[in-house]
């Protein structure tokens, strides 16, 4: 693509320089600046992009992308863009010169604090189910339609974006489901996706480290819908909003009339309503009211929540084109989603799941939905992240506290904090309910699992699918699967050698 061909395609954008260069790649960094990049110098947390354009110049890149005009001292030859919002120019670029995917094929994008992870993969799933290939982009793992491999980041830059999307759509994929998170949104990285839907699942209180408050964090997510329906990038958008949750329900109210909106939840109102919800550990079936017509669905996952995550999933694909009564068939056989209330398994008649629950309202969810399986005592291991948002700690702990009888208080990913000053922050909210700290995250577990009893039900949250634990002056392999299995065989063991 030639300069100018780039320029014509960001609002208000000024160019110095020759417009008949030829851009091959959008350089992020300085590092990967170079002859036929683009070097788009954007401003962060901790330093300013601005900074590095000499650096880019020596490397021989053959324009720059900035939000200031061209300093005097730097060569004239080299070509200038000046935009008002270098990240947002930089997702448009990213997306141009990969041949802007996203328009051959559906894409959904689920945001939210809870339940993305779910319900992309229940999104991906019956995308698959209806069209053979579809690809997924999330936290866990990105499936290109040929091949799958872990996930390094939630929603990636607008280069690895737009790369695995052209990935996916010359391997023959007719559908995406990608997680959105709010700080996605916030540093533009979808801000030129065109997408056929957008998922709100619900907010509570996360990212407050980064947000600074719980409706700056909201708009943040709030401004995705805002931006799209204004402007659909040729397609036509239909938001898919959990009405159940007062925030949704005040974004669903915002947006009518600005863009089609499905809304879904147990209350009557709702486009795609959940009825006569019932379960048990195998799984769970509700019936499902939606386009005049009722369906049951059945599903291999627990939790009201995760009637939230279906629903949500059955309109979104609902409003892609797929057949409602084909999407309902599918969700029959949907995969386990890992560390997302994933069941390890059993000795002694005690069982152990794992889920990733790491706000406080995860957590009440978690432990509100093993409560309804009636077990002899519920015990929940949990602790709450270091450099992040502190205000959450006591409230994880209050969350644990009500509906558990016992707690073991323990680490997550300290990062750069003492582990023991962050259990204190959670012990100030427990309460008077039955608890224990033991701060190695292994030996907490191994306690839990070992002073089980025949009808108990533990939970280990936070963590869920994570592979690794994070100190400050290390990351060791960490998996709280591996590590309730192998206390459940040391369990098993002890109850055989016994006898």
């Amino acid at each position: 693509m030639t300069l100018q061909e780039i320029v014509c395609r960001l609002p208000q954008a000024g160019l110095s320089g020759s417009g008949a260069i030829e851009i091959t790649a959008l350089a992020l960094s300085s590092q990967d600046a170079g002859p036929g990049a683009i070097f788009a110098a954007m401003r962060g947390a901790a330093t300013d992009g601005h900074r590095f354009i000499p650096e880019a110049w020596q490397r021989g890149v053959s324009a720059v992308l900035a939000e200031t005009p061209r300093p005097a001292d730097l060569d004239p030859s080299l070509a200038w863009v000046r935009v008002p919002d270098t990240r947002a120019a930089a997702a448009s670029i990213a997306s141009a010169l990969a041949g802007d995917p996203w328009r051959t094929m559906a894409l959904v994008g689920v945001t939210g604090t809870n339940g993305k992870t779910t319900s992309a993969f229940l999104i991906h799933h019956i995308m698959k189910s209806a069209w053979h290939r579809a690809g997924l982009i999330g936290t866990i793992c990105v499936d290109d339609g040929e091949s799958v491999t872990a996930a390094s980041h939630t929603t990636p830059d607008p280069v690895g974006l737009a790369a695995l999307l052209a990935r996916m759509r010359d391997h023959g994929c007719r559908g995406v489901a990608m997680e959105v998170s709010s700080h996605g949104i916030d540093q533009k990285r979808v801000h030129a996706l065109g997408f056929d839907a957008c998922v709100f699942t619900n907010l509570t209180q996360d990212h407050l480290d980064y947000h600074g408050t719980l409706d700056a964090y909201f708009d943040a997510k709030a401004s995705w819908f805002r931006e799209l329906a204004a402007d659909g990038r040729g397609k036509k958008p239909v938001a898919v909003i959990n009405t159940d949750d007062a925030r949704g329900a005040a974004l669903a109210a915002e947006l009518d009339g600005r863009m089609p909106v499905l809304r879904f939840g147990f209350n009557v109102h709702n486009d795609f309503r959940a009825l006569q919800f019932r379960q048990n550990a195998r799984g769970m079936e509700f019936g499902l009211a939606a386009k005049g017509r009722e369906f049951l669905v059945r599903a291999p996952l627990i939790g009201r929540f995760n009637v939230h995550n279906l629903l949500g999933s059955l309109a979104a694909t609902s409003a892609c084109g797929i057949s409602l009564r084909d999407a309902v068939a599918a969700v029959a056989d949907a995969p386990q989603v890992p560390g997302r209330m994933e069941n390890v398994g059993n000795a002694g008649g005690a069982t152990v799941f794992v889920d990733y629950a790491h706000t406080p309202d995860a957590l009440e969810n978690a432990c509100r939905t093993l409560r309804e399986l009636d077990p002899r005592r519920l015990i929940t291991v949990f602790g709450c992240g270091g450099d992040r948002d502190r205000g959450k700690r006591p409230l994880m702990a209050a969350a644990a506290a009500v509906h558990s009888d016992a707690c073991v208080i323990t680490s997550d990913n300290p990062r750069s904090e003492d582990p023991l000053a962050i259990i204190r922050e959670i012990e100030a909210g427990i309460g008077g309910a039955r608890h224990a700290c033991i701060a190695d995250r292994a030996e907490a577990i191994a306690r839990a699992v070992a002073e089980s009893r025949s009808g108990d039900i533990i939970l280990i949250a936070g963590k869920g699918h994570e592979t690794t634990q994070q100190f400050a002056d290390r990351t060791i392999e960490f998996d709280d699967r591996r590590h309730a299995a192998k206390a459940l065989r040391e369990k098993a063991q002890a109850i055989a050698t016994q006898r």
